[in-house]
């Protein structure tokens, strides 16, 4: 059901990354140094409540659904923005592609650097706990690279798509993206994805390869107050 989608988040921790989860009652988030998302199942009073506890003092944390965030008692909103959720039920087959290589933990300092100059999302040298990765090297150093973030019964998100400025323009987004929604498949789910609204670039290219709009989503980032 696409309503597992509705709050990604909240639906992952709730089922197949609940190993990866902290927090109780109607509230979850993913343990620190995973990923700073977080989400309530809904926004009942006690949710919100559940919600509050998850967060340090001073820590922010981020979110992403498809109703507009409620913010608990007291947390400072400090940035929203508009995004869109893309989902596919097919993608063309990739071409064989030498060039794309599974990447493990011993690639983990380099995705890192990878993911913070070119900022395809959150990401962290845990981020492999989430899921399959893969990229594209050139004279030995990582310049591309895509993988599965959230997962839900029968939906895996494609995620961390990026390359590096200097070797743009190339393709390797495009292939990469396609070789990962076809691994998804294979596995026998269905492969989602998000983008900002302003990225029309990305959206574009999603599109080109069988991605299509499911829903509009809100991103915020909520601080909850320092002691």
């Amino acid at each position: 059901m696409t309503v597992l989608l509705d709050r990604p988040i909240w639906s992952a921790l709730a089922t197949r990354h609940a190993a990866l989860a902290d927090g109780a009652g109607c509230a979850r988030r993913y343990q620190p140094g995973i990923l700073p998302f977080a989400a309530a199942e809904n926004d009942d009073p006690q949710a919100l409540a559940d919600l509050a506890e998850l967060a340090r003092p001073g820590e922010t944390l981020l979110f992403l659904q498809a109703d507009s965030v409620v913010a608990p008692a007291g947390f400072e909103v400090l940035t929203t923005a508009p995004a869109v959720q893309m989902i596919a039920a097919a993608v063309p087959s990739p071409l064989p592609d030498d060039s794309i290589v599974p990447l493990g933990t011993a690639d983990a300092e380099e995705m890192l650097a990878l993911a913070t100059l070119t900022k395809p999302g959150p990401f962290s040298l845990r981020s492999q706990e989430l899921g399959r990765f893969w990229g594209v090297r050139e004279g030995g150093r990582l310049v591309a690279m895509a993988g599965e973030r959230m997962k839900q019964p029968g939906y895996t998100e494609l995620s961390g798509v990026c390359t590096h400025p200097d070797h743009r323009g190339r393709g390797y987004a495009r292939r990469l993206s396609l070789y990962v929604a076809a691994r998804i498949i294979e596995g026998g789910d269905q492969p989602y994805l998000h983008a900002y609204a302003s990225n029309i670039a990305a959206i574009a290219l999603y599109e080109a390869i069988g991605f299509t709009l499911r829903c509009p989503m809100h991103v915020a980032a909520l601080q909850r107050p320092a002691d």
